[in-house]
């Protein structure tokens, strides 16, 4: 497969999530032969391809153009040229722009080539100390309201790692709320992965001491006890069904299913959602 053989493809391209020494060779010749890079902030990128002497136009990708961009780059896929997909750090879509780009890409007939590199979510795990099998990627929670508390529920029955990324001013509250659903579980902040002030705290949630953070903050957070999780009732998600088939709403079916299995409020919780789906 190469670039010039005439057929529009978008590559989505992995860049370094702070270290401009980490990215690859495949990547850096990607970044040089397509017709066009669409960068989440087309300043950002210049300074990766300034860096490497890559010369490729530039244009802007992101949550506020993705829509309007999308025919300009389809045109482009359309006439035979390339479109190299970047972010500004790590791996495109990954809590990033991209998606309708990709999606309308893979609808209209082109291929779609992924050009693997960092991840900020990645990187943190294998740095926090904590188990890496398995794991779930949260990316940012929610901000507020009963889609946040949702979240926060499957948050503490999942069994394994769970990585969040959050911004420096909501870093506190969310291991705060985190803390209230969670419990004193192991907790990893890292920040400024790669960079000169590169930083991991390790502590417990509702212990750890915060100074000032600036930069991208990722978390990584112990999971679920082994002996935390549902009751081993097998009639469970029937009775489930039942609760929420009589016009209960989650909430209230969870603290049914709580009392009658004798289950932590948080944990059946957790279980309705699931199975309300």
């Amino acid at each position: 497969m190469t670039i010039s053989d005439g057929r529009g493809r978008v590559y989505v391209v992995a860049t370094p999530i702070g270290n401009l020494e980490d990215v690859g060779a495949r990547a850096l010749r990607v970044l040089a032969e397509v017709a066009r890079i669409a960068c989440e902030d087309t300043r950002h990128t210049a300074r990766l391809c300034s860096r490497h002497g890559i010369r490729t136009p530039r244009v802007s990708l992101h949550a506020h153009n993705e829509a309007r961009r999308c025919a300009e780059l389809l045109a482009l896929l359309e006439s035979g040229e390339s479109v190299a997909l970047v972010s500004d750090a790590g791996t495109p879509l990954i809590s990033d722009p991209g998606e309708r780009l990709v999606r309308a890409a893979l609808d209209a007939g082109f291929e779609v080539v992924p050009v693997p590199g960092p991840t900020a979510a990645v990187a943190a795990l294998v740095a926090s100390g904590l188990p890496t099998r398995p794991f779930a990627f949260l990316g940012f929670l929610s901000r507020k309201g009963r889609a946040r508390r949702e979240e926060l529920a499957l948050c503490a029955a999942f069994p394994g790692s769970l990585v969040l990324y959050e911004a420096p001013a909501r870093v506190e509250r969310t291991l705060a709320d985190l803390h209230a659903a969670l419990g004193p579980r192991r907790v990893a902040i890292c920040r400024e992965l790669t960079k000169r002030h590169e930083q991991v705290l390790r502590g417990r949630l509702g212990e750890l001491q915060l100074g000032e953070l600036r930069g991208e903050v990722t978390l990584v957070v112990e999971g679920a006890p082994a002996d935390s999780g549902p009751a081993p009732d097998g009639d469970a998600d029937a009775r489930i069904d039942e609760l929420l088939a009589d016009g209960l709403s989650a909430r209230d079916a969870a603290r049914e299913l709580a009392r009658e299995l004798g289950l932590p409020r948080r944990d059946a919780y957790a279980r309705v959602l699931r199975r309300r789906g």
